[in-house]
């Protein structure tokens, strides 16, 4: 058998192991969001935060930001000044700053104040992509989604469980071969394991306790 069918084969296995091995990490920063009041609200804005930008950088642009407002009501009172100056420096916090205040506009006029739980509703708002929409779908919702971002689709490839180019293809794929059962937790797992162990560059194999399953699909060093 061929590593990379192992991987397909064995995945019960290697998503017990790592939801296990995760534990030792701190969750990624949107999850915390899903915990409190207005969590929906909460957990799409920090995401919007979040895209091309570090978990603790996130966190706290978006702790400052909730402090000032947790609705979309509140969040229109802000000018895009006021939400520039406590989200930087978030990664292109100008043109966040302008697209929480389109999306809180449009989640007033358009849905009742409401965020969508589907993803195609979710999609017709400012700056949100699938993978911000899968998140909200999955996080904030508990409904079936597959969020692909970065680490999602490096480690995907990487175990030799797809063969794809971009996030959107890698889920894709994942859409068709991960048992449902799998798809609201799939994100979480892989991107904490990919913070912080499974890294883009020169991964902890030697640590990995998923390495006779993995494939190690463009993997030139390791650790």
């Amino acid at each position: 058998m061929s590593k990379q069918s192992a991987a397909g084969v064995h995945l019960p296995e290697t998503l017990r192991i790592l939801r296990q091995e995760v534990k030792q990490w701190r969750e990624p920063v949107v999850g915390t969001f899903a915990k409190g009041g207005n969590a929906p609200f909460k957990v799409l804005i920090s995401t919007v935060l979040s895209l091309r930008t570090k978990d603790e950088t996130t966190a706290g642009a978006s702790h400052r930001l909730f402090a000032l407002a947790g609705t979309p009501e509140g969040m229109l009172k802000l000018s895009s000044s006021q939400i520039e100056k406590v989200i930087y420096p978030v990664g292109f916090y100008r043109t966040k700053a302008k697209n929480i205040l389109k999306i809180c506009g449009d989640l007033l006029s358009r849905f009742g104040g409401r965020v969508p739980d589907t993803i195609e509703e979710l999609l017709t708002l400012r700056g949100v992509g699938r993978k911000t929409a899968n998140l909200v779908v999955t996080v904030a919702y508990g409904k079936h989604g597959i969020c692909v971002d970065t680490h999602v689709h490096r480690i995907s490839n990487r175990l030799g469980l797809v063969r794809t180019k971009t996030p959107e293809e890698t889920e894709g794929v994942l859409r068709r071969i991960l048992p449902k059962r799998y798809w609201i937790t799939f994100n979480d797992i892989l991107v904490t394991y990919g913070q912080n162990l499974c890294v883009p560059v020169s991964p902890f194999c030697s640590r990995c306790k998923v390495r006779k399953y993995c494939a190690r699909v463009g993997v030139r060093r390791s650790r």
